[in-house]
């Protein structure tokens, strides 16, 4: 597995555009690979990560107007020589790749970590009886704190609370927990925006906070296949980072 991290040039025509559609970021984050990861074999023998197979998962961090990252996760190394020209810098830029496995097989139960995810925070809601069921954003933050808090056991992870004295809010403030940069993106499979079916829409959340680890198995899936819907445009990426002091 790896992990890399690519600083995107927001003045440049090409990152703009790269910007503006998931679907565009998409098709130059699988063009890193020379052969193309498969979507789910097995996982190889002796992995650190049990289970189904590591996918390719992305995602943009903007940070500031000048600091935006891509964050790419893999079970292969990129190559991301296209993404300097189109939309870096081509002189003095480039990207970092870290081997991402001495991490992964480093996890242990109890640790705890800060985190960072951009989801896709959905559910499946039936409006009459013999109607089928709808995949449907949820809008509200209170709703997707509370998505996140529903996948926490499956993700091999709990959210650390809150002690009682630091918490500002009689509701909705009892965890580690920030909701940001809420948004919907509506983006065309043909990278313009059209009627009916041709177009995509999203709703996304990023969320920061701090977990603590109940089951390492679980969360090394979580790390390396992802959280939620809408892997393939730059949603279900959780990365970590170690808690100091």
């Amino acid at each position: 597995m790896f992990l890399t991290c690519f600083r995107v040039n927001t003045a440049r025509a090409g990152a703009r555009r790269l910007l503006s559609s998931p679907q565009l970021l998409h098709g130059a984050v699988m063009a890193s690979f020379a052969e193309p990861p498969q979507s789910n074999p097995p996982a190889a023998s002796g992995s650190a990560v049990a289970g189904p197979a590591p996918r390719v998962l992305w995602r943009i961090d903007h940070n500031s107007r000048s600091e935006v990252l891509l964050y790419l996760v893999g079970p292969q190394r990129p190559d991301l020589t296209h993404l300097v020209e189109q939309a870096g810098w081509p002189t003095t830029g480039g990207w970092q790749t870290f081997d991402y496995g001495a991490f992964l097989s480093g996890i242990a139960a109890g640790s705890t970590f800060a985190f960072r995810l951009t989801a896709n925070p959905v559910h499946s809601i039936r409006r009459k009886p013999d109607e089928p069921t709808k995949r449907t954003a949820h809008l509200t933050q209170r709703h997707q704190v509370a998505w996140l808090l529903k996948q926490q056991k499956r993700s091999g992870f709990t959210v650390v609370e809150k002690a009682p004295d630091r918490r500002l809010l009689s509701e909705g403030d009892a965890h580690e927990l920030v909701v940001h940069r809420q948004q919907a993106v509506s983006f065309g499979k043909n990278d313009r925006v059209q009627a009916g079916r041709h177009t995509v829409t999203l709703v996304t959340a990023t969320y920061d906070g701090r977990l603590r680890v109940t089951d390492p198995d679980a969360l090394r899936r979580t790390l390396t296949a992802g959280l939620g819907k809408a892997k393939a445009y730059g949603c279900g990426l959780m990365t970590l980072a170690p808690v100091r002091g």
